[in-house]
Order: structure tokens, then sequence, then C-alpha cells
């Protein structure tokens, strides 16, 4: 009898284990940008990563999730203290949700430090690509060369002789114009690199009709892009200059732009209109709820989302076991947004990239329309430096 009442016990006490562990909650941390003029970026970013947890019911993997919300400022400095207060204090077990590159490389310190998974639905640092990849650190969007070297390959392939460039002094900057230059062989006839938030482009506006290029690529988010766009048309230089861009015109700035955009082309991995069964119920969802058309930075976050739910539910939800959780976030299957999906062995996507073009419907609306792929199962440039660390 006492051996029997031991091996009910024990029986009893792993069938505890067994629902404490399906039971646990799994702690998010969402460090975006949600102040200044670049805040509508980090409004998508948390918008599309919520509607993917609440289209499971609040449990991601079946696994009861909680999203913690943080705003870094665009400051790499309240990013290293946000990211080291999400996972000390409200121990988080993922940190996902920043855009910008500068503020990565802040916030990796303190997550790998924590042993917390980095899931960037948007900066794809060069570094983190190549000689310092991570086995802690996910990119699900892109390396930040490739938008740029897709645009970089079509106008080399289009036969443009001269180009001039722009993109903010930040480090996803500069390799964004790194990345144009690696495919586009051409003269590159100037360069400017205005401050974060600048808004006034009167200076470089003159000094591209002074250089006097067959096209400009530009690589201006948010408010800059806005701006920048509206006073290239004022000048009357669309028709004559044609402006080609990532991500200075997309679903979050053509409203505030209008008519100005109309003529331009764009690269991106995303569009509203791509025909996949999982966007076109994504787009379709994501207005319903929030009244406005995603961007691929809500896209994006969304397929974050989903590639944490498919992980979680691969592995068990065991997030305690690293090595395994690891091996499934690389492994996992999920309906992304942009097509088929597969990481590269840094931990760095394999996909397409597109060219879309901004025109005014006979209805006298302005979108964005897929014109072709541009890319098709691209790998970045930085993979081959990576010597990849074992959890």
């Amino acid at each position: 009898m006492k051996l029997a009442s031991l091996f009910k016990a024990g029986v009893a006490a792993a069938l505890l284990a067994g629902l404490g562990a399906q039971a646990q909650e799994i702690r998010i941390g969402l460090l975006t940008t949600l102040t200044g003029p670049l805040a509508p970026l980090g409004q998508h970013v948390r918008d599309g990563f919520n509607l993917a947890v609440e289209e499971e019911g609040g449990k991601l993997g079946g696994f009861a999730t909680k999203v913690i919300v943080e705003d870094d400022q665009l400051r790499p400095d309240v990013a290293v203290q946000l990211a080291t207060k999400l996972a000390e204090r409200d121990k988080i077990q993922i940190l996902t949700g920043v855009i910008f590159s500068n503020v990565a490389m802040a916030a990796l310190k303190p997550a790998v430090e924590n042993k917390v998974f980095f899931i960037s639905p948007n900066a794809g640092p060069s570094q983190l690509a190549g000689k310092q990849c991570s086995p802690w650190f996910y990119a699900t969007a892109w390396q930040n060369d490739q938008p740029h070297e897709a645009m970089g390959a079509h106008l080399q392939a289009a036969g443009v002789k001269k180009v001039y460039l722009v993109a903010p002094n930040y480090n996803a900057g500069k390799e964004a114009l790194r990345g144009f230059k690696t495919a586009y062989k051409g003269n590159v006839v100037g360069e400017s690199y205005p401050g974060m938030n600048q808004l006034d482009f009167a200076a470089e506006i003159s000094q591209i009709r002074a250089a006097k290029p067959d096209a400009i690529y530009v690589f201006l988010s948010g408010g800059m892009g806005v701006n920048f766009t509206k006073q290239y048309a004022q000048a009357k230089l669309v028709s004559e200059i044609p402006m080609y861009s990532a991500f200075t015109i997309d679903a979050i700035t053509l409203p505030a732009i209008g008519d100005a955009a109309v003529g331009t082309f764009q690269s991106n991995l995303w569009n509203a209109d791509l025909k996949l069964p999982a966007n076109e119920k994504f787009v379709q969802t994501f207005q319903k709820k929030f009244g406005y058309l995603p961007s691929n930075y809500a896209a994006q976050s969304y397929d974050s989302a989903r590639l944490i739910a498919a992980a979680l539910k691969l592995s068990g939800g065991q997030l305690t076991d690293k090595k395994a959780f690891a091996n499934a976030l690389r492994t996992a299957k999920f309906d992304s947004l942009r097509g088929p999906f597969a990481f590269n062995t840094n931990n760095f996507p394999i996909g397409d990239f597109y060219l879309l073009e901004t025109v005014k419907r006979a209805d006298g609306k302005v979108e964005q329309v897929t014109r072709k792929t541009i890319l098709s199962n691209a790998r970045d440039n930085y993979a081959g430096e990576c010597r990849m660390a074992t959890l």
C-alpha cells in the first residue's frame, strides 16, 4: 500500500507539473517607437502584433500570452533602460517591436545578458547578420541593405546612368545606400544624409537639381518621407528626375502625401495587394479593426507574432529549454503574409522583393500597386561572415 501510495503521488505530481507547464504565461516585451514624427511606424508594429495575439484568443501557440508595450522614443539609451526593465522586472522571455537599427543594437545587450529571445520585426543591422550574429537574435523582415539593393538592381537593369541618393544620418540610412550601391553600378552623382526627424529638405532638393541625375533614390521614413515627397513634387521635379524609394512612401505616409506621390516607385517585401489568402484575410481584418490600411511594418510584426506562435506550439511552450525554442524558431512553419518563409544560417530571412508604383485610380484614390518581382529568394550579403554560436 505504501508503494502504491507513493506511485499515485508521483503520478499526481507529474500531472500537476504538466498542467503547470501548460498554464504558464508567455511574457513578451514589445519595445517600439510611439512618440515623435516616426510614431506611426510603432503604432503599426503594435497593432499588427496585437491583432495576431487577439486572433489566437490571447494565446500564441495555445499558451496564455501577456504583451507589455514600451516606448523606446527612438533613443538607444531609453531602449537599454526599458529592455533591462522588461527582462529583469517584467520577466519577459521574448523581446520584439524594435524598428530602428541603432535602437536594436542598444537593446540587444540586455536581452542577451538575460537570455531573452529578440525577434526583430524590422531592424536588421549588418553587424547582426554577419560577424556579430547571435543565437538570441532573429529578424523577420530583412537585412537593412536588401530592400535598397533590390531597387539598385532594378535601376541597373533599367539602364539608368546617373542617380542621386538621400538617406537619414544613422546606421540603417548608411546601410541602405551601401546596399543600393551593391547592385547599382552606374554613376552616383551625389549623396545627402539629413538628420533624423529633419523636415525641411530645400537644401537637398537644390543639390539634386544642380547635380542633374537621371533619377533619385530616397530612404526617408514617416514624417521625413511625407515632407520630402511633397517638397520634391512642389519643386516640379518628379517628371524631370523620377523618384525611387524604399519606406518613404507606404501605407503610413501615402494618405498625408496624396497626389504628390503619383508617378513614384518603391521597393518592398510586401504590399497590401499581394494575392495570398493569408494576406488578403489580414488586410481585411486589420482595416476593419483599426480603421486604416496596414503597412509593411504591421505585416512584419504580425508575421513575427505568427512565428512565435508556431515556435511555441512546436516546442510545447517550454521557453526554459532555450536550445529547443531556438530550434523551433528556426524550423517552425506558418502562413507568412509575404509567402514562403525560411531563415538563412544567420537567422535572417530568405525572401522576395517587389517593385511598387504609386498610381491614381479612376475614382481619384491614390494607392500603391505591385508591378513585378525584382529579386527572388534573396539572401543578404553578410551570412557568410556569421559563425553562429550555440546556446
